[in-house]
C-alpha cells in the first residue's frame, strides 16, 4: 500500500509536559521483514472504558479525556482543534460527536492564516494508559474528500518516533470503504510506516454505519481487526531489522482531521458539518498481562482450528506450536480471546455436549469465563466447564461444555 502519508504534529493540551509536543508522523501501510528487543515486563490487569453516556451537549469525562487544541502545520492539516465542548460533545444518546465545521467563530489562526475548519482531538495522556490488551472503539466515520479521521496511540514518554506510534483506525475520504492500520517508530515512520487497508466486501461504505475496530496486542505482536473480522499481524519480524518499540505504554486518541498531504483538501463536494460519531471506548488488558497458551489433557493446547477466524471456526485440542491460533488473553472482562474474536458456547446453549467455537466479541453471557483456582474454565451462564470431549488427547479433539467432574479433561493451565 504505497501512498505518501505525511506528519501528524501532536497538539498537546498546555496541560502537557513540553515533552510531549514532538512531531508525529502517520505512514503508509508496507510490509518488511526481522529481530525482537529485549522482552517486557508484563503490565498489569486494567480496564478503560468509556460509552459516552450523559445529557446532550455535555463534554466528555475530564477525567477520561482531555481535549487538545491548536493547529497543525506538520500535516497540512486545515481545521483549528477546539476546546470544551463546541465540537466534542455527547448527543444524549451514548455517544460522543466528533464534529467538523467549516467556519471559524473566533477568528483563530492557523499555519496557512486564517483557519477555515473547526474539530477535535482528544486524548487519555495524564490519565490512562495501557500496555497489552485488546483496544477497541465501535465508531461510525464521516465522509465526504478532505476527511480524516482516527483513532490511534502513542508511546509514552513521547519522543516521536522513538517512542511508537500505533495506527488502529484511519479512513480517509478519498477511500470510504477502506481504513488503515500502520505502526510507526525509529526507522519506519511517515510514509515508511509498516502496515495495511482493510476493504470493506461488496462496495459498502464505512460512514453508512458502525464499525468496531480493534488491536490486540501482546509482547512482541499486534493484530489488527475490523467487525472481529483480523487483516493484519506484526511482529518484529516485519521490521526488517529496525527497532520493535511497542513493549511500552501507550495512551489512546480520537480525532478528526480536515484536509492535509494524505487526505487532500476538501472540495466543492464535500458537504460540511461532518461528523466522527463514537458509540464506546474501551481497553481489555490480560490479567497475566500477555497472550499465552492455555494447556489442557496430556499438555496439549486449546487451538483454534486451521487458525482461521471466521465466525463459527472448532476450538479443539492440539500440539502447543506457538502460533497465533493458540495465544489466548484472559480478560478482566471475563473474556478468553485469540485471534482477535471470543471464546464462545454455540448458540449460547446451556447443555453437557454444547461446542465451543471462535465469534465475534459481542459482550453476551456465552462469552463469559472464570478460570478458578482448581483450573476449570466456567462458563458462569451454563454453570459447565470447558471440555475435551470423550476424554481424548488426540489432535482435533472438539472442545465442548459440560457438567464440572474435576476430570483431568477439564484441568487447564492459563499462561
Amino acid at each position: 500500500m504505497a501512498r505518501p502519508r505525511l506528519l501528524r504534529r501532536c497538539l498537546l493540551a498546555a496541560t502537557l509536559s513540553a515533552g510531549l509536543a514532538a512531531s508525529l508522523v502517520t505512514g503508509p501501510a508496507r510490509a518488511e521483514p526481522a529481530p525482537v528487543e529485549a522482552a517486557p515486563a508484563a503490565a498489569a490487569a486494567v480496564a478503560f472504558s468509556d460509552t459516552f453516556d450523559g445529557p446532550a451537549g455535555a463534554a466528555v469525562d475530564s477525567s477520561k479525556w482531555q481535549i487538545e487544541t491548536g493547529d497543525n502545520v506538520n500535516n497540512h492539516e486545515r481545521q483549528y482543534y477546539t476546546a470544551g465542548n463546541r465540537n466534542a460533545a455527547l448527543d444524549g444518546q451514548g455517544h460522543l460527536v466528533i464534529t467538523a465545521r467549516k467556519e471559524n467563530p473566533a477568528g483563530y489562526q492557523c499555519w496557512y492564516g486564517t483557519c477555515q475548519y473547526t474539530s477535535a482531538r482528544l486524548n487519555t495522556s495524564g490519565k490512562f494508559t495501557a500496555q497489552y490488551g485488546h483496544v477497541e472503539a465501535r465508531m461510525k466515520v464521516p465522509r465526504g474528500q478532505g476527511m480524516w479521521p482516527a483513532f490511534w496511540m502513542l508511546g509514552t514518554p513521547v519522543n516521536w518516533p522513538d517512542s511508537g506510534e500505533i495506527d488502529i483506525m484511519e479512513n480517509v475520504g478519498f477511500e470510504p470503504s477502506t481504513v488503515h492500520g500502520t505502526l510507526h517508530g525509529p526507522g519506519y515512520s511517515g510514509a515508511g510506516g509498516i502496515g495495511a487497508g482493510y476493504t470493506l466486501p461488496n462496495g459498502q461504505v464505512f460512514a453508512d454505519g458502525f464499525h468496531t475496530f480493534a488491536v490486540d496486542w501482546a509482547p512482541d505482536s499486534i493484530t489488527w481487526s475490523v467487525d472481529g473480522t483480523v487483516y493484519q499481524r506484526r511482529t518484529p519480524a516485519d521490521l526488517g531489522g529496525k527497532q520493535w518499540v511497542f513493549n511500552r505504554p501507550y495512551f489512546l486518541i480520537l480525532n478528526l482531521a480536515v484536509g492535509g498531504y494524505w487526505p487532500g483538501d476538501p472540495d466543492a463536494s464535500t458537504v460540511f458539518p461532518q461528523t466522527l460519531v463514537v458509540d464506546h471506548v474501551s481497553v481489555t488488558t490480560s490479567d497475566s498481562g500477555a497472550g499465552g497458551a492455555i494447556r489442557g489433557l496430556a499438555g496439549k493446547c486449546v487451538d483454534v482450528a486451521a487458525a482461521n477466524s471466521a465466525n463459527g471456526t472448532p476450538v479443539q485440542l492440539y500440539d502447543c506450536n506457538g502460533t497465533a491460533a493458540q495465544r489466548w488473553t484472559v480478560g478482566a472482562d471475563g473474556t478468553v480471546r485469540a485471534l482477535g474474536k471470543c471464546l464462545d458456547v454455540s448458540g449460547g446453549g446451556t447443555a453437557d455436549g454444547t461446542a465451543v467455537q471462535l465469534w465475534d466479541c459481542n459482550g453476551s453471557a456465552a462469552q463469559r469465563w472464570v478460570v478458578t483456582a482448581a483450573r476449570d474454565i466456567v462458563n458462569p451462564q451454563a454453570d459447565k466447564c470447558l471440555d475435551a470431549t470423550g476424554n481424548s488427547s488426540a489432535n482435533g479433539t472438539r472442545l465442548q461444555i459440560w457438567t464440572c467432574t474435576g476430570g483431568a479433561n477439564q484441568k487447564w493451565t492459563v499462561g
